[in-house]
């Protein structure tokens, strides 16, 4: 598919904020957005939903892709990994209900949506093999295989930072322990902060503080980027994409891509992979989420 053939609604239900958008060859030309309920039940998220959408001018059968956190499984089933993000979702029927409410629909994991629109339309263009990484307050990604996303039967695939680290001895959200995301993510770095007596720290400003010459800050941002190298080895031994690129408010901070190819280079040669940055912001999950198969 070619971005500019790219037109309808989309929307991008994260586990902070939930946006609506009109997408009109290629490109986001309007949005709606608003906190994410974090209590409400499936018929709850679609009502906030349809407002939003409504404001766009979203029509009855109108093109619609739906991007959501959490697990969405092959039949449609959506699912929270955290139950803490969304604890009134469990096996909740999306793809059903969204059809039944909105018509043409189609809906995946968030990451997976800006997976698959980083590989066709942003830093994975020309790759048949094509890895995402988002690094912000939790950690996830996706693959596109030959050409087309992997979503595994439960909607599990890409959940990279599940994956277990040996930089990572702190419990994680999901019920693991040690894993990348307990070691690298914004919720991580601002944990390690608190732990060393920096309270109230937010990841921002931990790297604020690394930026000001703090040797503390360096060194969990350091080993943030540690963990995230040592995770793109990982894959590269899994899939072996041609290409990988990082988003996330963490991974696209100033200097931590750098952070992050110094210590691949580190790695055996076998292990190491291409690593870019993200192109394509907070339009990534919107545009994939209207472009995903249905």
């Amino acid at each position: 598919m070619t971005r500019a053939v790219l037109a309808g609604f989309a929307v991008d239900l994260g586990g902070t904020k939930l946006t609506a958008a009109r997408i009109e060859a290629g490109h986001v030309v309007e949005t709606r957005t608003e906190a994410t309920s974090r209590s409400g039940d499936l018929s709850h998220q679609l009502d906030r939903i349809a407002r939003l959408l409504q404001d766009l001018g979203h029509g009855p059968g109108a093109r619609l892709g739906v991007a959501v956190t959490g697990l969405v499984s092959r039949d449609g089933l959506w699912s929270a990994v955290n139950a803490a993000t969304l604890p009134a979702i469990v096996d909740a029927p999306l793809r059903a209900a969204l059809v039944d409410r909105f018509g043409a629909a189609t809906c995946c994991n968030d990451a997976l949506a800006a997976t698959l629109a980083e590989a066709w339309f942003g830093a994975g263009q020309g790759c048949r093999d094509f890895a995402y990484l988002t690094v912000s307050t939790g950690i996830g990604g996706g693959l596109v295989l030959n050409g087309h996303p992997v979503q595994g039967g439960r909607g599990l695939a890409g959940h990279f930072g599940f994956a277990t680290s040996r930089h990572a001895p702190t419990p994680c959200g999901s019920g693991r322990w040690g894993t990348v995301e307990a070691n690298a993510s914004g919720m991580s770095i601002a944990r390690m902060a608190r732990e060393l007596g920096h309270d109230g720290l937010s990841a921002r400003d931990v790297f604020a503080q690394a930026a000001a010459g703090a040797a503390w800050a360096d060194r969990i941002i350091d080993l943030s980027a540690q963990a995230v190298a040592s995770l793109i080895a990982d894959i590269a031994a899994m899939v072996d994409p041609e290409r990988i690129a990082i988003g996330g408010s963490i991974g696209l901070a100033p200097g931590f891509l750098d952070r992050v190819e110094r210590h691949l280079g580190k790695e055996p040669e076998v292990f190491r992979r291409p690593v870019r940055a993200a192109t394509l912001g907070h339009d990534g999950p919107l545009l994939g989420a209207l472009a995903f198969p249905g």
